[in-house]
């Protein structure tokens, strides 16, 4: 290696940060039983794919097969034993997640398939609601397919216009570009917490602040930053914000939009059925309170009860060890990607990203690596990774994604390293 940290000396810092902070690693990665799998004889799985989807520990799994096995039935409408443990489990979860990201109350949390649910809500009532033509909302040039998408939508409904905050060679947004358009006088800003390509941490704060300071509302992202660090919407001062269970070692098929009570109140339901109604005439109904108002039909119920104990879970490790652990797995990835010849990373430095290296290699497409890597049973990402605009700015066709959670190791990571010798070797 070059100069920096040698594997020993991160598996001693490593060690000394787990005695500190209560973090274990072997512990952590008992906990995952996909961890134990070859891809094919004698050849590990090295999940490397965490920005897309994370593993899920056993007591995640256990617990929606439990409630399958012992309390499963519909919700809220029934008063016997079974629909009184199924709500009770489904409202438990909701609260958790209320606790989690440091919401004022259970209600202002709404449970959906995913953040892109989440965004589309808010673009669908709040949007259509409040934006009229040629209302501005601001997005940034690094935001994912699932908060542009809707509101382009919304620009071909409404009429509004949509405004971008740039991107800088290093991979920050341009916040004296963001000063700009804020004079522009918008009535939205939204922006990803975290980029899932170039893995930037955004200044949420900052720019929630900047907004409100021209009486715009914001929405945030935060499908890659809830699952890897400490998030708090009251210190925030966030208006909405969208997130993704299964990103967070919790199921598919379920995610959590919150927004302030009297935001959510004024909102109009958007889809209707059951259970988002509280009195239902042949030509018109009342609606719901929140967050019922917003959860038409059966829910996710089993989902919701393994997003509360994957809560559980992290809870119990500690948001701020998995995020010191991330911290030191990524500064190690992009010195020893940076020590093969060829590779170009993407984004900023270690100490303004999470999780997340994008990188090229040489001029090999990024799928013809990826497909190479895993035969030594290696999973990463190539694509676009639902960030097209961002690689039409990086004028890149598609990249390269190594994504770590808190399952991770350096030695994953040196295996990685390994593999892409193996790639250039193949096809440099």
């Amino acid at each position: 290696m070059k100069g920096g940290v040698t594997p020993a000396l991160f598996s001693l810092l490593e060690a000394i940060i787990n005695a500190q902070n209560g973090f274990n690693i072997a512990k952590v990665r008992a906990d995952f039983p996909i961890l134990t799998r070859e891809t094919r004889p004698g050849v590990p799985l090295i999940y490397l794919d965490s920005a897309a989807s994370s593993q899920k520990p056993n007591v995640v799994i256990e617990s929606m097969n439990d409630f399958y096995r012992k309390s499963n039935a519909n919700i809220h409408r029934g008063i016997h034993t079974l629909a009184e443990e199924a709500t009770f489990a489904y409202e438990n979860a909701r609260h958790k997640v209320a606790r989690f990201i440091g919401a004022d109350m259970h209600r202002q949390i709404i449970f959906t398939r995913n953040a892109t649910e989440s965004i589309n809500l808010v673009a669908q009532t709040w949007g259509r609601q409040n934006l009229q033509p040629g209302d501005i909302v601001i997005l940034t040039e690094m935001e994912h397919h699932a908060n542009l998408i809707p509101w382009q939508m919304l620009a071909e409904q409404a009429g509004i216009r949509l405004e971008f905050i740039e991107v800088t060679p290093e991979g920050l947004l341009d916040l004296d570009n963001y000063e700009h358009l804020l004079t522009l006088q918008p009535r939205l800003v939204c922006f990803t917490h975290m980029s899932n390509v170039l893995g930037t941490i955004t200044p949420a704060r900052e720019i929630i602040r900047m907004a409100h300071a021209v009486g715009a509302l914001t929405l945030v992202d935060a499908a890659q930053s809830v699952p890897h660090f400490p998030v708090d919407v009251k210190d925030l001062d966030v208006d909405f914000l969208a997130f993704s269970s299964h990103k967070m070692c919790g199921p598919t098929g379920i995610g959590v939009l919150y927004g302030k009570k009297d935001l959510l109140e004024q909102m109009p339901p958007f889809m209707g059925g059951g259970d988002m109604i509280k009195r239902v005439y042949l030509r018109s109904f009342v609606p719901n309170e929140i967050p019922y108002k917003f959860e038409a039909g059966t829910p996710a119920i089993a989902e919701a009860v393994g997003l509360g104990t994957a809560v559980d879970y992290l809870t119990s490790i500690g948001m701020e060890s998995i995020a010191e652990h991330e911290r030191e797995l990524i500064s190690y990835a992009l010195e020893r990607l940076e020590e093969v010849p060829g590779v170009i990373v993407h984004g900023p430095s270690a100490e303004k990203k999470g999780g997340v290296a994008a990188f090229s290699l040489d001029n090999i497409h990024p799928h013809d690596i990826s497909q190479i890597i895993d035969q030594d049973g290696i999973a990463i990402r190539a694509g676009h990774h639902c960030a097209m605009p961002l690689h039409d700015k990086l004028k890149l066709p598609a990249t390269a994604r190594a994504s770590f959670y808190l399952y991770n190791t350096p030695e994953e990571i040196d295996k990685l390293i390994l593999a892409l010798y193996k790639v250039k070797k193949i096809l440099g």
